[in-house]
């Protein structure tokens, strides 16, 4: 849903520095920054997810990447 929200133009310049400093768009750093705000992102939670190894629970899934490529691979094209 679209949404217009004035800006100081000293936020604003700080805003369009942040987003091109991080390679995003302004629209996707207020998005995450609301998100942060409103308790539905909480960063914490994401980097302790992400040092347990296993950030989508299955910890074979970036063990056995060649091994599952080569099989997909072989799968397609050994017709």
């Amino acid at each position: 849903m679209p949404l217009s929200v004035r800006l100081d133009p000293t936020v604003e310049a700080r805003l369009e520095e942040e987003a091109r400093r991080l390679g995003i768009s302004k629209s996707e750093f207020v998005k995450d920054a609301l998100e942060r705000t409103l308790g539905m992102k909480n960063p914490a939670e994401l980097l302790k997810k992400v040092r347990t190894g296993t950030p989508n629970g299955d910890s074979n899934l970036s063990e056995s990447v060649k091994q599952n490529m080569v099989k997909k691979l072989h799968a397609k094209y050994s017709d």
